[in-house]
């Protein structure tokens, strides 16, 4: 039953101000250069790094109904599109400060969901004249290479500094470069999984920015040079450079003959005139300055492409990466690797080396495999107690007949590795391993179903119900090794690849020295994985670094300064209800200031403005100018590809040129604004906070108790 209830909808909104208040947390997220948090476990101590809205959401103590909303709204958009997290944070605290100043100027508040519904749907339409098709990515973010005509608006003024400016990247970015070899292939490897790595290997951290870096294989004569940009394959590079601190020579190091250690997969036989091989301007564009990620992924893209040439298909494969984080090693040995890595005991390292390149039979399991695991759907007997299901005669533990039973099961259809989808046992993982059993838990369906498709193994839910046919044939077991060709042995936890031929799974291999960094370099590449996966699926992609929101921003002013335009020109809308003309211009003020504190804080991130002041003027300066021009889109779109839009004053290098240029995805941006004003909306619409339970005595003792009414 109810017990207490408080009105939320006055003048300053209780619900709007812990909406602000948790937003807040999250401003440094904003722009290419975030600012990291730690998150300190109280109860262990242990610390955390996070550079990420959900990660933000899951660490704050959110009671209120208000916090509760907005962790749910987060965690859909996470779901959903796995980027766009960090903007609706920042828009849900934005808007709702915009709202709360809607109630100080007594705008009813029908006038405010209609208005700013209306507004918003009315931007994004406006938008659509932005969106660049995937076909046209390369050649729009290729032509900085060539700096165009300046571009005149019609005051004669000359465009030349801009807010989605690349340079706001490249200014804090660190060359990461690894030595490179000429790597020899051995094309007798006994892994067929492998056959498709074999034509150039590259490291995925190497020579980026202005470094190349040179890698040739024994078996191509073609070299492949790695460019600020991309991937060059050509075969008319016949000089191979020695002399430069850049380049490494033959035999610097040696390469383990496991094909499954690449560094990176290129395809070598297209030449690219512009440095880009298939996606590597795409994944640059999208990876925000991330370089580690953007050179994993290119070594993916690279690979999923050449498999996918005979469909014809262009999507990146989601269901076929996994990632394995590996801690004690530099982040330069961050890598790809075909197959399944994953983290072993020592006690089942020393299985792994038992097995010693030995073609391995497997059995997948779809469940848990411990005693009392039943499927999904099984049901009980009703009023029964189960003491026993099975007796023992011969006395012992009932355990032991179990692990006993499952044992000679194994034996007997002389299983070596088994993939659990759940998780095992511990005492039938040590009968495994002195049985030379390779047992490995918490394995992903996706990576079930993989090895089911190469090896011919069934999944089965109970050992019981295994037979012949079950069993897969042709695995390959072996402990993952660095670059330099090394085991790793890291103490507690080992790395282990597990491959098949044929396979088509990878594994990013993300290493890191510092613990606390683990969870953040996982979350960092899966972002920039489905910013890939979701550019594709959408077919177009968005100017980025700030050119949405400008004429999102331009086209509000519109809607505003001249309501008077034809009702019909769907570019500015007329809100139709007499009763909303006196409130429309304040509420679609308050609606654009979110955006324009989304792009000041996004030029004070990127330290391309000393203050916010000093970022809204520079806003303020392009709105102008683009105010000025005939068509606002084709000002913004001119600078972008000039080099970027809203450059701020403080720009140390307001000359430079560059080869990076941003962009969004479209659905994911969008629906990001959306759901951030839904929310808003939703909880400036309620009118009461009821409370039930057991806090009568808190809530009489609290600072806010005369804010309740008791029941």
């Amino acid at each position: 039953l109810p017990m207490a209830f408080r009105d939320v909808n006055a003048r300053r909104h209780i619900g709007l101000q812990q909406l602000s208040s948790l937003a807040s947390t999250g401003r440094t997220f904003l722009g290419p250069i975030k600012s990291h948090k730690f998150i300190v476990d109280e109860s262990t101590n242990q610390s955390t790094l996070i550079c990420s809205a959900v990660r933000l959401i899951e660490s704050l103590d959110l009671t209120s109904a208000a916090g509760q909303l907005l962790n749910e709204t987060i965690q859909a958009q996470n779901k959903e599109f796995k980027t766009g997290m960090s903007t609706l944070l920042f828009l849900v605290g934005a808007w709702s400060n915009a709202v709360m100043e809607c109630l100080q100027q007594n705008v009813p508040v029908p006038a405010i969901v209609s208005v700013m519904s209306e507004g918003l749907n009315s931007c994004c339409e406006r938008v659509q004249c932005l969106q660049i098709p995937i076909h046209d990515v390369k050649k729009e973010l290729c032509s900085s290479r060539v700096r165009p005509k300046a571009f005149e608006s019609k005051t004669g003024q000359v465009g030349h500094d801009g807010l989605t400016n690349p340079r706001n990247l490249l200014c804090f970015q660190r060359d990461i470069s690894a030595p490179e070899e000429v790597i020899p292939i051995n094309s007798s490897s006994r892994q067929g999984d492998d056959c498709n790595f074999n034509k150039c290997l590259i490291s995925p951290l190497a020579g980026f920015g202005s470094v190349g870096s040179l890698v040739k294989a024994v078996s191509d004569k073609s070299s492949s040079v790695l460019s600020g940009s991309g991937v060059i394959a050509s075969s008319c590079i016949t000089q191979k450079l020695t002399h430069s601190r850049h380049f490494s020579t033959l035999g610097k190091n040696r390469f383990s003959s496991q094909q499954g250690n690449f560094r990176g997969y290129l395809s070598g036989s297209s030449a690219d005139p512009c440095g880009c091989c298939g996606l590597g301007h795409l994944a640059m564009a999208l990876s925000h300055g991330n370089q580690t990620s953007v050179k994993l992924l290119q070594s993916i893209a690279s690979y999923q492409q050449e498999r996918a040439e005979c469909s014809g298909s262009s999507q990146i494969n989601i269901t076929e990466i996994v990632t394995c984080c590996v801690l004690g090693l530099p982040e330069s040995y961050s890598c790809v690797s075909p197959g399944f890595v994953t983290l072993v005991s020592p006690e089942q390292a020393t299985v792994i080396k038992h097995f010693a390149d030995k073609p391995l039979r497997i059995l997948l399991m779809d469940g848990d495999l411990t005693e009392q695991y039943r499927h999904l759907g099984f049901n009980r007997p009703h009023n029964v107690r189960t003491i026993l299901e099975r007796p023992n005669p011969q006395g012992g533990r009932a355990g032991d007949v179990w692990l006993s039973r499952m044992s000679d099961i194994l034996m007997t259809f002389e299983v070596n590795v088994v993939l659990v989808k759940g998780n095992v046992c511990e005492n039938f993982m040590e009968r495994c391993i002195a049985s030379r059993i390779l047992v490995i838990g918490c394995v992903a369906r996706d990576v079930l179903c993989a090895f089911g498709e190469v090896t011919g193994a069934q999944a089965v839910t109970y050992l019981s119900q295994l037979n012949a046919s079950c069993v897969g044939n042709g695995a390959y077991v072996e402990l993952w090794k660095a670059s330099d060709g090394r085991a790793v042995d890291l103490g507690e936890l080992v790395p282990a690849r597990i491959s098949a031929g044929g396979i088509p799974l990878l594994t990013a291999v993300l290493t890191t020295a510092l613990p606390s960094k683990v969870q953040l370099l996982e979350d960092q590449f899966w972002t920039l994985l489905y910013r890939l996966h979701h550019a594709l699926k959408d077919g177009k992609v968005f100017p980025g670094g700030g050119a949405v929101e400008l004429l999102c921003l331009s086209h509000i002013q519109v809607l505003t300064e001249q309501p008077e335009r034809p009702g019909n020109d769907k570019a500015v809308r007329q809100f139709c209800s007499p009763w909303l003309a006196e409130y429309e211009s304040i509420v679609l003020q308050a609606l654009a200031s979110g955006w324009k504190r989304y792009l000041s804080v996004v030029l004070c991130n990127t330290a391309k403005a000393r203050s916010e002041l000093e970022a809204c003027a520079a806003v303020d300066h392009h709105l102008q100018k683009a105010a000025a021009c005939d068509s606002p889109s084709a000002y913004i779109l001119e600078e972008f590809r000039r080099g970027g839009v809203l450059r701020g004053g403080s720009d140390p290098f307001p000359d430079q040129v560059t080869d990076l240029k941003v962009c969004d995805n479209v659905a994911a941006k969008m629906e990001a604004w959306r759901r951030a004003l839904d929310l808003v909306l939703l909880v400036l619409q309620t009118d009461t906070e009821i409370i039930t339970g057991p806090r009568r005595n808190q809530l009489l003792n609290s600072p806010v108790s005369s804010e309740f009414t008791f029941l």
